[in-house]
């Protein structure tokens, strides 16, 4: 099985080692390593896996000829690799959250790249995964040949998905989730737009094709463990993009795309919006009529994302010219933009009024959010203290 060790963690008087499980796909000079994110597997890629190479079969045991090597593959082919990250699927799940966060994680595909003796690489994330290749892009911009973020956020309270009825009821049944059954129920409504998972196919609906494909790949990989759902929980929270890594990426000399589901009620559009705007002008925004999972609901529109990054990249494309690109509707929904679209309101009293209202809206929003969070954190501290204080029942002793 194919594996790299990455990195090694205290556990009590021991070190253990951080096995990461990989696959490659593809033969080729064109390098592109996906991240993939929060509780996911490396297979999650596989639409794209299969637009970027022609083909799902693993080329982990191919050996290249001596002259495919010297020329850095197989001629103008792609080679893909994709992994579970640590904490998920076949990898080390390390036993305690100060092992996780996206920096930790970035030194991991880093230490994967040597493993394969890639030099450079096209680094595509998604989600969390997305987080850790902006991380990538900050620690080794060298490394990079480019950088395309599929729904992505800048972490902490960002993380936090749009609050109302539905999600509400979603977190509660993720959380109770116990079965290979019950969780896919609660990822193809936080994954899909309803309108996808409603579409026919053959004689039954797409939610039942997928729900039957979902409870067959947490089944093969188990469910993932409290440890490392909370380890990449924290990578989440804890993850931050500083000025300077920005200006890092920026100045770096590589193109970004950011690729977003405008449905997507996990990580918020309005987000990614930002972090791309942060980015000009080396960056472009694609909007996609889709939700969290747009690289499997839309696979075509973003595969195409994908390869015109990878094209821009191989002619040198200087970034005014990839952001100087028109905005485009295409007949399936996708926006085109090099500059995020924002809402210009006039200056009247009544636009600033209303301007000031959305602003505390949003403020109160994050204050109530934190509210929660400190509350939740004070009752389990509150139940551990208890649990430790609470007097043990001594049977009676018979005289």
């Amino acid at each position: 099985m194919p594996y790299c060790e990455v990195g090694r963690y205290a556990d009590g008087d021991k070190w253990e080692g951080v096995r990461v499980y990989y696959r490659r796909y593809g033969r080729g000079a064109t390098k592109v390593l996906l991240i993939i994110g929060l509780a996911g597997t490396h297979d999650s890629w596989g639409p794209q896996i299969k637009g970027l190479t022609g083909s799902l079969e693993p080329a982990d045991d191919e050996a290249l000829r001596p002259d495919e090597e010297a020329a850095g593959g197989d001629g103008d082919g792609i080679e893909v690799c994709c992994f579970d990250n640590r904490g998920a699927g076949r990898s080390s799940v390390p036993p305690n959250k100060s092992y996780y966060s996206t920096a930790i994680m970035a030194t991991d595909a880093l230490a994967l790249m040597d493993h394969l003796g890639w030099k450079k690489a096209h680094v595509f994330g998604h989600s969390m995964g997305a987080m850790i290749a902006c991380k990538l892009a900050a620690i080794a911009p060298h490394r990079l040949c480019s950088l395309a973020l599929l729904n992505v956020t800048g972490g902490g309270f960002q993380c936090f998905p749009k609050v109302d009825g539905q999600m509400l009821s979603l977190a509660f049944r993720f959380l109770r989730a116990k079965t290979p059954e019950e969780r896919a129920l609660v990822d193809l409504e936080t994954h899909y737009t309803k309108e996808y998972l409603e579409e026919t196919v053959g004689s039954c609906t797409r939610r039942m094709v997928l729900y039957q494909e979902y409870v067959k790949g947490i089944s093969s990989t188990g469910m993932q463990s409290n440890c490392g759902f909370e380890g990449q929980i924290n990578a989440c929270w804890t993850h931050n993009m500083t000025t300077k890594e920005l200006d890092t990426i920026r100045s770096a000399g590589f193109l970004v795309s950011v690729i977003h589901g405008r449905y997507d009620i996990i990580a918020q559009l309005c987000h990614a919006k930002r972090l791309a705007e942060s980015l000009l002008p080396v960056a472009r925004m694609v909007e996609l009529h889709g939700a969290h999972l747009v690289s499997h609901e839309r696979p075509d529109e973003v595969n195409n994302a994908l390869m015109d990054l990878i094209k821009a990249t191989g002619s040198a494309m200087k970034p005014e010219e990839w952001s100087a690109q028109p905005e485009n509707t295409s007949e399936t929904g996708a926006l085109i933009s090099a500059r995020p679209i924002t809402v210009t309101m006039r200056t009247d009293e009544g636009a600033n009024a209303a301007v000031a209202v959305y602003n505390l809206l949003g403020k109160l929003q994050l204050s109530f959010l934190y509210l929660i969070g400190v509350i939740v954190m004070g009752f389990e501290h509150i139940r551990n203290i208890v649990r430790i204080m609470k007097p043990a029942r001594v049977a009676p002793i018979d005289s």
